[in-house]
């Protein structure tokens, strides 16, 4: 019975006969079989990676069934233990079942029965597994639409999510910083059938590029000076669940070639290593630079590009959702008032007004920093005045407020004007506050430092001029 290939059991039983047999049975019927000839070996496979099923002997010197069953029962109740008595051990099988055990068998039992009941359990636990793997997606999905609104843009975002969420495909999420991109790569991964494994977020701008290879798959001790041990990488630990890659079109062209072949192959080779490992592992790829431009440029691979984008999901910025903004605005002013302790507070007509008709350059993640930031000065009633949505000469009478007063522009020229003031604003006030120090402002604005680097360069700033 192939169906139960993929299952593992794990047998304790102090008798090697009935140990063998019922491991012979198991194994021929497609299951994973790891057998324990004592409770202290038992719980020690089950530690090593826990099983669908466990079969365990009642009577076992040391650490018998019953504190196998309890430990079981305590580390991972979810799965099902079926208990082996002796012949009229009613009161012990009472007190197994009343432990959390699924079923109990009294020997001498008949093989085929046996099976039965094992193979019942392990449809049990995966019609459970399905159940909770639906009410995490409804759950998920609910969590998601409060997190980011409930505009008809976002909700046809988040309707995709879902779809990405059910098949195991990789995704490209790309949109401008401070969209919501990790928390709907994280809202994706938690409503898969990968939701129960670990999600490994990495910043791809953020390591440095002699590093990053080491850093994603891993290397094996003597591989270079300094490797004095085996180290697991970001694919290594995301295994059996979703991988990350935040600001993917950072990654130097050689490691590029190395996350393709690792890709398609679905294996790794750590650095120093002689031969591959294979790999279960989902990926998600965010991205706030168009990877076609950076294709065409000859930044990124294009193979790599058609590889990532199998499933892309293209996330609005606040600006393109503006009915998101009330919603969004007094849930960051909820959370504040939680966070902070502070007395209770309410946006005034006037602010509110000033919220929605605020462009939001920095999309949510601005929205979200000037709420939290009304909520502590504010007396009682958030006014205009302390939302501070125009910090800074330029955003209020440079390039882009002349435009509407004295050229015939567009309003979509209005609006990029705007952001590029806002963006150069935001850049000189965060390194004016870290004396010049790149690494520290490209923390507080949230962005890598590659992509800082870039920006300085664009708008001919430097470090130095910042220093203090």
């Amino acid at each position: 019975m192939t169906t139960h290939e993929r299952h593992r059991a794990l047998i304790a039983d102090d008798d090697d006969k009935v140990r063998a047999t019922t491991a012979e049975v198991l194994t021929a019927e497609g299951l994973d079989v790891v057998t324990a000839s004592n409770g202290e070996e038992a719980l020690e496979r089950f530690g090593e990676r826990a099983p669908d099923v466990v079969i365990v002997d009642v009577r076992m010197p040391g650490v018998d069934g019953l504190e196998v069953l309890r430990r079981v029962k305590a580390k991972a109740p979810e799965v099902a233990v079926i208990m082996i008595t002796g012949y009229g051990e009613i009161k012990t099988a009472v007190e197994a079942m009343r432990l959390g055990a699924y079923d109990f068998l009294a020997k001498p039992f008949v093989l085929e029965d046996f099976v039965a009941r094992v193979v019942r359990a392990l449809e049990r636990a995966t019609l459970r597994g399905e159940l909770q793997s639906l009410r995490s997606r409804v759950s998920a999905a609910t969590a998601l639409t409060d997190l980011m609104g409930r505009s008809a843009i976002i909700s046809s975002v988040i309707e995709q999510a879902q779809q990405a969420a059910r098949a195991n495909v990789t995704v490209l999420l790309t949109g401008e910083t401070g969209t919501g991109k990790e928390l709907l790569a994280r809202a994706i991964h938690q409503a898969s059938a990968r939701g129960r494994g670990t999600l490994v977020a990495v910043d791809c701008g953020a390591i440095p590029d002699t590093l990053i290879e080491s850093e994603l798959f891993g290397y094996e001790k003597g591989a270079f000076t300094g490797a004095d041990r085996r180290k697991d990488g970001y694919f290594t630990q995301a295994d059996g669940g979703t991988l990350f890659l935040d600001e993917i079109g950072n990654l130097p062209l050689t490691t590029q070639a190395k996350l393709l072949r690792a890709l398609q192959e679905r294996a790794i080779q750590p650095l120093g290593g002689t031969r591959p490992q294979p790999i279960d592992v989902r990926v998600i790829a965010a991205t706030n630079a168009p990877l076609e431009r950076e294709v065409q440029a000859g930044r990124f691979r294009q193979d790599l590009y058609y590889r990532v984008n199998e499933f892309p999901i293209s996330v609005p910025a606040l600006r393109e959702r503006q009915e998101d903004v009330a919603t969004l605005a007094r849930r960051f002013l909820d959370e504040a008032i939680l966070e902070f302790g502070a007395p209770p507070c309410a946006f005034s007509a006037d602010a509110l007004q000033a919220l929605l008709t605020f462009e939001w350059p920095g999309n949510v993640r601005q929205l979200r920093n000037v709420v939290r930031r009304g909520a502590l000065i504010a007396p009682g009633l958030i006014d205009p005045a302390h939302l501070s949505l125009h910090d800074g000469e330029e955003v209020t009478n440079g390039p882009a407020a002349a435009a509407t007063v004295n050229e015939d522009v567009s309003l979509r020229t209005v609006v990029e004007r705007a952001v590029v003031a806002a963006e150069r604003q935001a850049i000189r006030q965060a390194l004016t506050a870290a004396r010049g120090n790149q690494s520290t402002a490209a923390r507080a604005l949230r962005i890598d430092y590659k992509t800082l680097y870039r920006k300085m360069k664009h708008y001919g700033m430097n470090g130095r001029d910042f220093l203090k």
